[in-house]
């Protein structure tokens, strides 16, 4: 088991972990601001239904979602010559490896469940994004609702929030570095190299040669 599912088992244990560290700082944190503002705090189970939890959480998670997917699609037409991350600048290069194996399901039934299966991991990100953005949404405006009837302001619409420039502040400074990230990884892999890594063109590969 553990062979076959190391890496999932570890990436699963660290976002557990990062997760639980995640929700107690964010909790005596979120604690400690309501006690200097004079407001009651809040029990750990209440903290989790909070805006401050929620909004927090959901904003990473939602510029993670759209990364993926927008590199999944962005990857389908787009090259960069030596990275590691595209495909070959010619498509005669390219060599579909398919084990044996009985065929996905969608396959065999063809038709709509076959077009549907050749895009799933695009949709499936892009279903994650739109739940994440919601739930980012839904927190970020019961926090800002919670703020403003502290201080005794007529609190914002869920509308009148989404159309907010904190809103989007929140959003854009994620969004910005997931693919900063995502461009570093790809030109970073043109010139360095690390070895037995998947996402690595082998050690002796020149700077020009393109994927793996």
């Amino acid at each position: 088991m553990w062979r076959r599912n190391g890496l999932s088992i570890v990436l699963f244990l660290l976002l557990a972990c990062f997760l639980i560290g995640q929700i107690w700082t964010g909790f005596l944190t979120h604690n400690e601001e309501l006690a200097e503002a004079g407001r009651g705090t809040l029990g750990l189970w209440d903290y989790l239904h909070s805006g401050h939890f929620v909004s927090a959480t959901f904003e990473n998670w939602e510029s993670e979602f759209l990364q993926m997917g927008m590199y999944v699609l962005l990857t389908v037409s787009l090259r960069q010559k030596g990275s590691a991350e595209s495909r070959p600048m010619n498509p005669a290069d390219e060599q579909e490896r398919i084990e044996p194996g009985p065929e996905p399901w969608a396959l065999r039934k063809g038709g709509l469940w076959k077009l549907l299966y050749g895009h799933s991991l695009a949709i499936a990100f892009a279903g994650l994004f739109f739940i994440s953005f919601c739930l980012h949404l839904a927190g970020s405006w019961q926090a800002e609702v919670d703020e403003q009837i502290a201080h005794g302001v007529a609190p914002p619409t869920w509308w009148e929030h989404l159309h907010s420039s904190s809103f989007w502040f929140e959003s854009f400074q994620n969004w910005q570095s997931e693919f900063l990230a995502v461009l570093a990884l790809v030109i970073l892999t043109i010139f360095l190299r690390q070895k037995d890594s998947p996402q690595s063109k082998p050690l002796a590969a020149p700077h020009s040669q393109t994927g793996d």
